[in-house]
């Protein structure tokens, strides 16, 4: 279900944890897990449950929790704005206009050509660099302006 490679990172988390708590290493397995095929389907999430003896549902709560985690289908390049207060009063939502304009999509949609995902966020920590986004989960953009969006899915592209 998973690469080698896959595996032998998951391992590596899971050697983090004493042997009776390998369950532990859940969090890091679904990334890892996500990586390799894109998102998080039913029978993934399984296969990381039962490689890491613990029940299915107990990983599924942990893929439904947080959003870093994609339980459907998203594009190459998953952009999450945050829109929370701080980043809203730096100019979110003009961000977020122009990036639904120019990508032809709205929160939660992915371009017919299945190269982004515009996702809504939570909160990121960065409130003093707002408006901010991530770049699949990994890199995060701050100061965002709809010229700066611009500069960004030019180099996504």
């Amino acid at each position: 279900m998973l690469s080698p490679e896959s595996l032998k990172q998951i391992d590596r988390e899971v050697a983090k944890y004493p042997p009776e708590h390998k369950e532990s290493a859940v969090m890091s397995a679904l990334r890892i897990a996500q990586l390799e095929k894109g998102w998080l389907a039913p029978e993934t999430i399984e296969f990381v449950a039962s490689y890491l003896d613990m029940p299915p549902v107990a990983a599924y709560e942990v893929a439904s929790f947080y959003n870093m985690y994609e339980l459907k289908p998203v594009g190459r390049y998953k952009l999450t704005v945050c829109t929370n207060l701080s980043c809203a009063l730096q100019g979110a939502e003009s961000v977020v206009s122009h990036l639904e304009k120019k990508l032809g999509i709205t929160f939660g949609e992915t371009t017919a050509d299945g190269k982004f995902t515009l996702k809504e966020g939570e909160c990121m920590g960065a409130c003093g660099d707002g408006p901010v986004a991530l770049i699949n989960n990994v890199k995060m953009c701050a100061k965002l302006t709809p010229e700066e969006a611009d500069r960004i899915l030019a180099g996504l592209e």
